[in-house]
This record gives C-alpha cells, sequence and structure tokens, in this order.
C-alpha cells in the first residue's frame, strides 16, 4: 500500500509532526513518501507560494497512491490533484473562523463557503483536538476522528544538557498576529524577567533555549493542541497559556500549568512576575506535567492507533 504525506516543511510545527508519523509508520512496515514542496519564504506568500508550487508538482505526478493525507487546509488544495483512491485531511481549527480573526470578518464568509468545498474533497478527516473535533460537529457537522500528535520522548533525551538562566521567558512560534506574540511583546517592560522569541530556529535550537529558560508562554489568540506545550512538559519546564482551542484539553489549570484568558495583557504579566518567584509552584506544576505528558503521549501509547487507523482505511478499499 502506498501513502503520500502533503505538509509544509518537515520541520516544526505541522509538518513536523506528519514527518514524525512517516518515519514511525515506515519502521512498522508502511510505504510512506513524503512530498516536498517548497515556498516563499515571506510571511504573506508563504501559504500562497506552497499551495501554487504543490499544485503545479501534483499536476506533473504521474504515480497513483492508495492513500494521500493532507496535514492542513493549504495542503488539500495540493491533495485534490493527486491520484487516490482515498484521502484524508487533517484540520486544526475551523479555517475560515481563523481567517476572520487574522484578516477581516468579511473574509469569513468568502472563505467559510470555499473551506466547505475544501472539507469534500476529503474522504476522511482527523485532528489531534477534541475541542475541534466538537466544532467540526456542531458548526459544520461534520464527523472528524480525534488522532492525538505523539512526542518523541527520545528526541527531547538528546537535547545536551546546558545551564538555566534565571527568569528566562521563552515565546516559542511563529511571528505572527494569532499567536498572541504582539500581546506579549506590549507588556515586555512590565515583566520582571528577560524574554526570548524563538520565532524562526530550527527545532534542536529552540530546545535548547527552551530547556535553559524558567518558563514557557504561549499567549495565542487561535491554537489546535501546541506540540511546543507538549516538550515543555517533557523538559520540565513551567507552561502559562491562554485559554483558546485545544489548549484546556492539555492545561489543567493550576496542575499542569497556568490558563489566563487570551488577549489579556495585564493577567499575562500577573501570571509570569508570580509563577517566577514560586519555586514550589513550579516544581508541582512541572512535576505533574511530566507524569501528564509520559503517560498520555508516548509512542508506545499511540502508535498503535495510528497503525490501527491506516490499516482500517485499507479494510475500506
Amino acid at each position: 500500500m502506498k501513502i503520500l504525506f502533503i505538509a509544509p516543511r518537515y520541520s516544526g510545527g505541522i509538518g513536523g509532526h506528519a514527518f514524525r508519523i512517516a518515519q514511525k509508520l515506515k519502521e512498522s512496515g508502511f510505504d510512506i513518501e513524503l512530498m516536498h514542496v517548497p515556498h516563499i519564504p515571506i510571511k504573506k506568500l508563504k501559504n500562497p507560494s506552497f499551495t501554487l508550487f504543490g499544485i503545479t508538482k501534483a499536476l506533473l505526478k504521474k504515480e497513483s497512491y492508495d492513500v494521500v493525507h493532507a496535514f492542513n487546509v493549504p495542503s488539500a488544495f495540493i491533495m485534490k490533484y493527486i491520484k487516490a483512491k482515498k484521502k484524508i485531511l487533517s484540520v486544526h481549527g475551523v479555517y475560515s473562523e481563523q481567517i476572520g480573526l487574522i484578516h477581516s470578518n468579511s473574509l469569513t464568509s468568502i472563505i467559510s463557503s470555499k473551506e466547505k468545498q475544501v472539507l469534500q474533497w476529503a474522504d476522511i478527516l482527523t485532528t489531534d483536538s477534541l475541542k475541534v473535533k466538537t466544532d467540526y460537529k456542531e458548526k459544520l457537522n461534520l464527523e472528524v476522528i480525534h488522532l492525538p500528535a505523539p512526542l518523541d520522548f527520545q528526541k527531547l533525551k538528546n537535547i545536551l544538557g546546558t545551564s538555566k538562566i534565571k527568569n528566562q521567558v521563552i515565546y516559542l512560534g511563529r511571528d505572527s498576529f494569532e499567536k498572541g506574540i504582539d500581546i506579549l511583546k506590549s507588556v515586555e517592560d512590565k515583566i520582571n524577567g528577560n524574554i526570548v522569541y524563538c520565532t524562526n530556529s530550527p527545532w534542536e535550537e529552540a530546545m535548547v533555549e527552551l530547556k535553559r529558560s524558567s518558563l514557557l508562554i504561549i499567549p495565542s489568540r487561535i491554537e489546535s493542541i501546541p506540540q511546543t506545550i507538549k516538550e515543555a512538559y517533557y523538559l520540565k519546564i513551567p507552561v502559562i497559556a491562554t485559554k483558546v482551542g485545544g489548549i484546556p484539553e492539555i492545561v489543567n489549570h493550576d496542575e499542569t500549568g497556568i490558563i489566563i484568558p487570551s488577549e489579556d495583557p495585564f493577567a499575562l504579566v500577573k501570571a509570569i512576575n508570580s509563577l517566577l518567584i514560586d519555586d514550589s509552584k513550579i516544581k508541582t506544576l512541572t512535576e505533574n506535567a511530566f507524569d501528564f505528558v509520559t503517560k498520555n503521549y508516548s509512542w508506545d501509547v499511540l502508535l498503535p492507533k495510528y497503525i490501527s487507523f491506516y490499516n482500517d482505511i485499507f479494510k475500506m478499499e
């Protein structure tokens, strides 16, 4: 059985997730191919150029596949032109609502109608978030299969040891409006620590910086379930994150991390400054978080679910 994966860049984020799954499935005997698509590395041109170059590549492809799996909506435009018996699309939130928040509400209705069309190109929808699964059922009346994203503990174990930098607060993610980086920057002078922004670092460099930090901040306006939170949990770095998307599925307030309202700079400053001086709370949070992530997001726990998922698709033929 031949499976094609399509995702933007196979490093961090969605693409990194696709790459890790491909590796593990190959080890389990699956025939997986990664479709590599270039893009123009300019903020507003990344997705359009990725989609355009990908469609061109798809139209030139002569191979046919048993399954093609697109890992986000831009990848779905490429998936449409791939010959395959079954097509899978992974979703990370209602795309039209995300576009409306990032750009303007006037775009929401236009994108919404296109989104419904795109979703119809897939035979199966998946997500790593129960919140997203519920949203698609309630808002679009679509069934979505829940497939949590595993964490590669071995890769994190291999991160070189590094000394802690006292009161270093790290932001790790894209430099984009939906990630709320502007909110953090607006209160930077009120925070009793040094803020480090890792917005475009290679994964290993970002993990080294995370490991030496005192806190990870996720000030997002929109999220599914950030893999960065799980990485921080494993490295025993306390997390402060906003109550959006699937974040409350993995951040239990005052147990595994701190939850704050979205777009509330005052709450953000208060949470950061309070936690930086509370060693006892940091110890409790990080121990609980480590236990949570190791029990729920290992490959031992989740790989069988992925194997069953793809095998079941083959049985549908």
